[in-house]
């Protein structure tokens, strides 16, 4: 297995990418991680879709995953960071406690740094991350309420977003003012990543 992935991968990383798609395929009849109707796309459908949104070019100390599930790409991103930034925390914020079980269960088994928080976003103190991540997660609007209260000065939001996201901007620009890029998606034509920052509060 070795898409062609848009950054730098080495041959431990392939190999943590192989482990961890066994890991979502043996648990997933049990906790539905991702849709089974997706499984055997797994690879692009959600693999490659999670490495994307790694930017080796940000500068970051802690980087926050809400609503992690099944590790995507919270999962992927603490795969990267262990070849590309060592030194950096990966954190997962997940209240659903099975998913949880399989969040540390993929931790142990790569042998990568990472840690799981299984509360509710808002129920934990500020993890004043430099980026925050969500996937599948809420709609833009939520998706600032949670980002802005884990965030530290600087912070930088990537959200991957549908064909939708257009209206999904301008519902939040009714409450928040936001600078944001559109980057379009490798592995969907119609999807989108936004990196967002300066989050405020109308």
């Amino acid at each position: 297995m070795e898409p062609n992935f848009p950054i730098d991968v080495s041959r431990e990383t392939i190999e943590r990418f192989e482990i961890y798609e066994a890991l979502v395929k043996k648990w997933n009849p049990a906790i539905n991680l991702v849709a089974k109707s997706t499984i055997l796309q797994f690879q692009k459908r959600h693999l490659a879709d999670s490495v994307q949104i790694y930017d080796p070019s940000l500068s970051w100390k802690r980087w926050v995953d809400l609503g992690s599930g099944g590790g995507l790409p919270g999962i992927v991103v603490a795969i990267l960071a262990a070849q590309h930034n060592p030194a950096a925390q990966v954190h997962l914020v997940e209240s659903d406690q099975r998913k949880c079980a399989f969040l540390m269960t993929c931790i142990r088994e790569l042998s990568i740094s990472a840690q799981v928080h299984s509360q509710r976003i808002l129920d934990i103190p500020s993890l004043q991350a430099d980026v925050i991540s969500a996937r599948a997660l809420a709609a833009l609007d939520m998706l600032l309420e949670f980002s802005t209260y884990h965030q530290r000065e600087n912070a930088v939001f990537l959200f991957p977003k549908g064909a939708n996201w257009k209206s999904e901007v301008l519902e939040a620009q009714k409450s928040w003012t936001f600078k944001y890029e559109a980057f379009r998606s490798n592995t969907d034509p119609d999807a989108t990543i936004l990196k967002i920052s300066g989050a405020e509060r109308v």
